[in-house]
């Protein structure tokens, strides 16, 4: 659900209207503050329009009639293909009309979001719900800003390490026993030439950086804004990821190509990376492969170091140009939706949306095998990492330390500089192009 696989096909899904029949559907329509049909409950309109892409649209709408039949009102799921929606949305926030009450945001485009001023502060309801402590801590960090929170999280990708175990065994590779990146390169030795570890691609240093980074507590960004990753944590990652490199245990095929999922179909890639949302991700596209797949805690650098990290993970906001009446409607709704047990357990059992929310992690929903890991639990696995997962900055410039980061990996991994000399100079070309001061 994070945004690494979208749909580009536009699909909209019109639920039952409830309350207020046609009412409820002209209360549908989006535009400024003044078109708004109060409903049954006093304060809120009949009708709200929720704006999302691919399996996340999928998953509201298995939670709008419940709603609906709980709470009385209607709510409308629009899909739309991932980046079609992200642009859409953007541009009608800072035209300030045409933005729909609800919508998902990736918590990657927090900053740039909330840096329209079209988001709402909802702060004021989350406190008067008390609801915020049910969620991952890490979550809050890009979602709030100047004292305001501008979105109600809703999905994590706590980062596991998956493999294909029939691959492993047939060359004696256990990775059961495995807890650092040390034991990792040298299980990989084990491989014959024509397989390989794992995968580093020159289109995603930067996301490979980033969950490691992330893993050791690190920050792109200090609280003043200043450019803060030249430091130990950010080299010793580099390090690593050079390491696994000259070891001659990772390929290097491009992330979502179809030359990337035939070598993960062929086993000759036996390992990767990815959130807790990537079973699902295997799941539909290497379907033949079920039963091989496992999945352990990501190798941390030293023994006893940390292992938590996420990648991706989403959240819904509210369009402060709507009118009150729909805010309020569009809060309810995202309140029931991802500050619910059920609710959160029911998206996470249909289509694999890690929840934020703690309390959905009592459920033995997350103790269930899954088949396609060859009945490997692995729910209570990324449930024991959720917690853990640092809090990340994301700001207005994180696409900059994309591109840096990037630019002086590929320069270090074909040897022209060394892993210091690439972190170095990626946050000086970041301060160069944003303007901003090194940490």
């Amino acid at each position: 659900m994070t945004g690494e696989r979208g749909s580009h096909d536009r699909r909209t899904v019109l639920k039952g209207l409830g309350v207020g029949g046609a009412a409820a559907l002209a209360g549908c329509i989006t535009g400024g503050r003044d078109d708004t049909t109060d409903g049954g409950d006093v304060g809120m309109a009949d009708g709200v329009t929720a704006w999302s892409w691919d399996v996340a649209a999928e998953s509201l709408d298995l939670t709008d009639e419940p709603y609906e039949e709980a709470n009385g009102g209607s709510v409308t799921v629009e899909q739309f293909g991932r980046a079609d929606m992200k642009d859409k949305y953007k541009s009608q926030l800072l035209a300030g009309e045409g933005a729909p009450a609800i919508a998902t945001m990736e918590s990657v485009d927090a900053a740039a979001w909330v840096d329209t001023n079209g988001l709402r502060d909802i702060s004021g309801w989350i406190d008067d719900a008390g609801i915020k402590d049910g969620f991952v801590a890490g979550k809050w960090g890009p979602l709030e800003k100047d004292g305001g929170t501008y979105a109600l999280p809703w999905d994590i990708g706590p980062v596991g390490t998956f493999y294909r175990k029939d691959v492993l065994e047939s060359n004696e590779i256990d990775l059961t026993t495995v807890e650092t990146w040390d034991q990792f390169i040298e299980e990989g030795k084990k491989l014959p030439d024509d397989q390989y570890m794992i995968n580093l691609p020159s289109n995603d240093y930067d996301g490979l950086w980033r969950m490691l980074y992330r893993m050791l507590g690190g920050q792109p960004f200090a609280e003043d804004g200043a450019v803060a990753f030249d430091n130990d944590e950010s080299v010793a990652v580099a390090r690593t990821l050079k390491r696994v490199r000259d070891a001659g245990i990772a390929n290097d095929v491009a992330s979502w190509s179809s030359a990337w999922f035939n070598a993960f179909k062929e086993g000759s890639i036996a390992s990767l990376n990815g959130g807790a949302w990537m079973e699902g991700t295997l799941k539909a596209e290497l379907g033949g492969t079920a039963g091989k797949w496992r999945v352990m805690k990501p190798p941390a650098f030293s023994k006893g170091g940390p292992r938590a990290t996420n990648w991706g993970g989403s959240n819904l906001v509210i369009a402060d140009q709507v009118s009150d009446a729909k805010a309020q409607r569009a809060f309810d709704y995202m309140q029931f939706t991802l500050a619910s047990k059920e609710q959160q357990l029911k998206m996470y059992q249909e289509y694999g949306i890690f929840p934020a929310y703690e309390p959905a992690y009592q459920s033995e929903a997350f103790d269930e095998g899954h088949d396609f890991l060859g009945g490997q639990g692995a729910g209570r696995l990324f449930a024991d990492i959720a917690p853990e997962i640092p809090p990340y900055r994301y700001t207005v410039d994180t696409p900059e330390v994309t591109k840096a980061i990037n630019e002086n990996f590929s320069s270090m991994m074909a040897g022209d500089v060394s892993p210091s000399e690439a972190v170095s100079q990626a946050a000086q070309d970041v301060a160069d192009r944003t303007g901003r001061d090194i940490a």
